[in-house]
């Protein structure tokens, strides 16, 4: 499969991007192993999740020590994608992400072999940086090779996914626990590293061509002082860290919530984690939709998803007080992770579609906030304990609450424009 020609333009004629000039069945290729390469990294977040209560019995540790090694995953996840992503706009985008590949292989392996939680830990953390590159290099070749309203549509295919895979992934890891210990976990994790890496090399040409790099000298203190220098990107990546807090401050409690406290099996806990995945799909596709038919811009999407997350964080919450049961939890819970759905190609939208020349750059401050404040804030529930919801929804609730502050006083929906770089 070659690359087609770079985007060009000119002053009486529209931007034409890669993508424009791709086949049908190129286009199906692209958005396959990309779709993997996001899936990769929630993958190795979340996988292991119903394994928890198994990891800490086996090691003798509270369950704020098991959550530390989420920790760890997503704070790698998170400085890793700091530096890919600025590495990739310098170099271009395939050696990046093999070599990153590469690293989450070994690491994946060595977590296995893990003879204690803190080896466990260490271990986490380099499989989380490992991982940093296919999410944020994936997103950066979206950009490259589309804009517009087929961008809208192709980031809706990877929020799809990225909103998706940290729901499905746990659903999976119960089934895995079927026929394996949670060492196994990490075993399958390196092989589907291993996959993807193949994939990547036969499939995927460079979107990012050697003229195209010189088009941004910007030092990587330069990049990132553009981006911040950009009132909405900056807000949109914030307002995106604490939709990913709330949707994380679930998936790291809900393994002790509703195995722990509401009795759940494995399998029961994959269940409901199935159930809620459906969630995740009808809010990012109508939200995709809404946008690509210019029915509801970005901004407006998210001002009704931020608020419908503070009313249902607080409806648990109330919940929990009262004791009201585990159905009190599990549906005003499944309309949550709903608005976290629809928030997901939105801030994506607005955050990317503004810096197409260091989309690697943007992609990677994008997805290091996301990754970095849910890993920070998510264990802090572990130091309230798992007798009831509250400290669950009291996270979400309090991350709902900064997300609108954030939008009306930074992102400022009034204000924003449709921009095309």
């Amino acid at each position: 499969m070659s690359t087609p020609n770079p985007k060009t333009s000119t002053d009486k004629q529209p931007i034409r991007y890669l993508g424009d000039q791709l086949t049908r069945g190129q286009k199906l290729v692209y958005i396959l192993v990309l779709g993997l390469l996001t899936a990769l990294g929630p993958f190795t977040v979340d996988l292991y999740l119903p394994a928890f209560p198994a990891i800490q019995q086996q090691f003798g540790v509270d369950a704020s020590a098991v959550q530390l090694t989420l920790t760890g995953t997503m704070v790698g996840f998170s400085l890793g994608q700091l530096i890919v992503g600025p590495l990739s706009d310098k170099i271009g985008r395939k050696g990046p992400l093999v070599g990153a590949a590469i690293l989450h292989i070994g690491a994946s392996i060595a977590a296995a072999l893990s003879p204690s939680i803190a080896w466990l830990s260490l271990f986490r953390l380099l499989q989380g940086f490992g991982a940093a590159s296919s999410g944020v290099v994936s997103m950066a070749m979206v950009r490259d090779l589309f804009g517009g309203r087929p961008l809208v549509k192709m980031l809706s295919r990877l929020a799809l996914v990225n909103g998706l895979a940290p729901v499905i992934a746990p659903v999976v890891g119960s089934q895995l626990l079927m026929i394996m210990n949670w060492h196994g976990i990490f075993w399958v994790l390196a092989a589907y590293g291993a996959f993807v890496t193949v994939a990547v090399a036969i499939f995927i040409e460079e979107t990012l061509p050697p003229h195209r790099r010189k088009r941004n000298e910007l030092t990587l203190v330069g990049r990132y002082v553009s981006l911040f220098k950009d009132r909405i990107y900056i807000g949109s990546v914030l307002l995106a860290g604490m939709n990913f807090t709330g949707l994380f401050a679930y998936l790291s409690s809900s393994p002790f919530l509703f195995q722990d406290l509401y009795g759940f099996s494995a399998q029961q806990y994959g269940a409901l984690f199935a159930v809620n995945s459906l969630a995740v799909i009808i809010g990012v596709q109508t939200a995709s939709r809404l946008m690509h038919t210019g029915t509801v811009q970005a901004q407006w999407i998210l001002s009704g998803t931020t608020a419908a997350q503070l009313v249902l964080g607080t409806v648990i919450f109330l919940n929990g007080w009262f004791s009201v049961g585990p159905w009190g939890t599990i549906i005003p819970l499944w309309f949550f992770i709903l608005a976290c759905g629809f928030s997901f190609p939105a801030v994506q939208y607005l955050a990317l579609s503004r810096h197409g020349n260091q989309a690697g750059t943007a992609a990677s401050l994008l997805g290091a906030i996301n990754f970095g404040l849910a890993g920070i804030l998510s264990p802090v529930i572990g130091l309230f304990g798992m007798a009831t919801p509250m400290p669950m929804a009291g996270m979400m609730m309090s991350a709902a609450a900064v997300a609108l502050v954030l939008l009306w006083a930074v992102i400022r929906p009034r204000t924003v424009v449709e921009v095309e770089d």
